[in-house]
């Protein structure tokens, strides 16, 4: 493809990838708060533990053991568990968004890089379809099991734990995790390379690559997915073309990489050299300042006229005299 084609399918496609990137931002972050606003303090039920000692004792005078803290916590979640079955399945759609806006980043990339790998692609698809899907399976078959402990026989701590861990939430949380890594290193990868390509500013490309890492399951940084979220919206708003310093790449069509901190320095030292302007990151320009006016040299004293006496030449007479 041309550059003028390049510039031409980004125009035609970038307001799908922008809606793509808000709707990943705004269900990642309605998911989280809706998974998290129904779910109770975690010391609501301090005063519901059953320590070993108590219940070994219980046990051996025969009296039965009451509910435990899983247990009540279990129950309170059972109770209301719509809210945040919703959540899960909002924060699910949210992850599958996350493809769309990578896609067009890492075909944008591509056409101003033609040697990077397709496997990135193939990440981000297999990675945010499973991260949405594996989540969404864990978390609502979490909220049934804790729906069905309400009116169980046995309330006790042990049936809360395998209420809350039916073989659902297993699978689901392996196939979660195993996406977050597919999905991690390829956004990592591509906002590496975009920024590179000059699609993405700096700033911009090292937190597309902190939200990658983050996004796996390696350092758990940004639990709730705020600095994802942040870093999609922002995105979208590239996307549109209504950032403050548009990257020239998005206009040309071809690979404007950012320079490096020596050549910034090495051109801001021409330009004090021959009396330019600063130069900054965008490449812009302007009209040279005019250089600084000379300083005025000092006047030299007026001679005196003929025919008259200076005033020290009259004091010098004056002491011979005396």
């Amino acid at each position: 493809m041309t550059p003028e084609e390049v510039v031409a399918w980004e125009a035609a496609n970038r307001q799908r990838a922008a809606i793509a990137a808000f709707l990943a931002a705004g269900l990642t972050i309605l998911g989280v708060f809706l998974t998290t606003v129904s779910q109770p303090s975690a010391t609501q039920f301090d005063d519901k533990i059953v320590s070993v000692v108590d219940a070994m004792g219980r046990a051996a005078s025969g009296q039965p053991i009451p509910p435990g803290r899983i247990s009540a916590f279990a129950i309170d979640v059972g109770q209301h568990p719509t809210v945040p079955i919703v959540g899960a399945v909002v924060y699910g759609l949210g992850s599958l968004a996350i493809y769309f806006a990578m896609a067009y980043l890492f075909r944008a990339t591509r056409a101003r890089r033609p040697g990077m790998q397709q496997v990135a692609l193939v990440l981000a698809a297999v990675g945010s379809v499973g991260f949405g899907v594996g989540r969404a399976v864990s978390e609502v078959a979490r909220y049934i099991g804790a729906h069905n402990f309400v009116n169980a026989a046995d309330k006790t701590n042990s049936a809360a734990t395998d209420a809350l861990s039916p073989t659902a939430t297993l699978v689901g949380q392996l196939i979660w995790e195993t996406s977050a890594l597919a999905l991690g290193f390829a956004m990592a990868m591509i906002s590496l390379n975009a920024m590179r390509v000059g699609l993405l500013s700096r700033f911009m490309g090292v937190l597309g690559v902190i939200v990658g890492v983050a996004v796996a399951p390696i350092l758990p940084i940004d639990q709730q997915g705020i600095i994802r979220v942040f870093w999609l919206a922002a995105l979208g708003v590239l996307f549109l073309g209504r950032w403050r310093n548009t990257p020239r790449a998005w206009v040309t069509g071809e690979a404007e990489p950012w320079p490096t901190q020596q050549q910034l320095r090495e051109q801001r030292a021409a330009a004090r050299a021959q009396g330019e302007p600063r130069p900054t990151r965008s490449g812009g320009g302007g009209a040279p300042s005019p250089p600084p006016p000379a300083a005025p040299s000092p006047r030299r004293p007026d001679p005196a006229a003929p025919g008259t006496e200076h005033s020290a030449s009259k004091k010098k007479k004056r002491k011979r005299r005396s």
